[in-house]
């Protein structure tokens, strides 16, 4: 049973490819936004398309294939003004401050991943999360500042963490 499913799964990708392949490609070469290639973009678009449970329920391929593609355009783009950001950072400190390369790319690849997972939060979670956590703030002053009670908070924190612990588990 799952191997057939396997199967009809592998064939309507197959066809996937074959019938939008070179559309999404064209697409993405007219696209000014992108940060990558067009090939490279559409080779990541159909690998998140073969991890999907239930490919062949899509309906409008095309649909699906750009949605995924901005959401990886949006996520470089983000990553890029991240190391920008940092590496910016990092010119203005003095010589004797100076890193190792082997050193800048470990905290950039950790701002990358905290990143990330302050992504998943809502807006509201993350800003309670770092105000909490990065600024220092007291409960009170982020349920201030957020027009939300203390608990709502504390239930902000709780799901910045949860998010942090399932960040840190991911990468092991």
């Amino acid at each position: 049973m799952i191997s057939a499913s396997l199967s009809h799964s592998h064939s309507f990708m197959d066809r996937v490819f074959r019938d939008h392949h070179g559309w999404l490609t064209r697409w993405l070469s007219r696209q000014r936004w992108t940060v990558h290639s067009a090939e490279d973009v559409a080779s990541d678009v159909f690998l998140v398309m073969l991890g999907m449970p239930h490919i062949t329920a899509v309906r409008e391929p095309r649909a699906m294939m750009t949605t995924i593609a901005r959401r990886l355009i949006y996520d470089a783009r983000r990553r890029n003004d991240l190391q920008r950001a940092y590496e910016a950072e990092l010119a203005n400190l003095p010589e004797a401050m100076d890193i190792s390369a082997e050193d800048r790319l470990i905290v950039l690849q950790a701002l990358q991943a905290i990143e990330a997972m302050l992504a998943t939060l809502s807006p509201k979670a993350r800003a309670a999360f770092v105000m909490s956590q990065i600024e220092g703030a007291r409960h009170a002053d982020v349920a201030k500042a957020l027009n939300v009670s203390v608990s709502m908070v504390r239930k902000y924190l709780v799901q910045g963490m949860r998010a942090a612990y399932l960040a840190g588990a991911s990468q092991e």
